[in-house]
């Protein structure tokens, strides 16, 4: 179970970072180059972390200002409003840099027991978003005795704690 680490992407000497570029500002050796590519390539994916965390602090200090923050960010209002229903979801000590940002929205509902089960799955088996919504639905499905459509509940229990992953085959237990 990794957790996402605290870590800063500050702005070096002398890189500029607009709207629609970048620029070292120096001449960088090969090890800064990368060092910029790693901070530019860890902030896209982040992105709903971070202004999740930032609109809650907002509402938290000032009330509720969707409105202004979609005006701030260019984000519409229920797209932020989901930003700050999952980060609020997922304590920071909880969020899984080995999985997106859309692996952990697909669990927000659930209670965080279940949450980190299933991230624990999904890390484990490297499962795609898409892998993670049908081993859900499937888990549900079963959970509630749609199962088979056969009728039969004798391995109801059984038949809901293994799923078949849709993209190998593997028979995975969930419980």
């Amino acid at each position: 179970m990794t957790a996402t680490a605290t870590r800063a992407s500050p702005v070096k000497r002398g890189e500029t970072i607009k709207h629609v570029a970048w620029s070292p500002g120096v001449d960088l050796d090969l090890q800064e180059w990368a060092e910029a590519g790693r901070r530019i390539g860890s902030v896209g994916p982040n992105i709903p972390w971070l202004l999740g965390d930032w609109i809650a602090y907002g509402n938290l200090k000032f009330g509720e200002r969707y409105a202004r923050a979609s005006k701030i960010t260019g984000y519409d209002r229920q797209t932020l409003m989901n930003m700050v229903y999952v980060a609020s979801r997922f304590a920071v000590s909880r969020r899984r840099e080995d999985l997106s940002w859309s692996h952990h929205e697909t669990l927000a509902a659930l209670e965080p027991g279940d949450q980190d089960r299933w991230l624990d799955q999904a890390a484990e088996h490297r499962w795609a978003v898409s892998d993670l919504r049908t081993m859900l639905r499937a888990h549900r499905r079963d959970d509630v005795g749609l199962g088979d459509g056969s009728g039969e509940e004798g391995d109801a229990e059984s038949a809901a704690l293994t799923l078949r992953c849709p993209r190998c085959g593997e028979e995975i237990a969930v419980t």
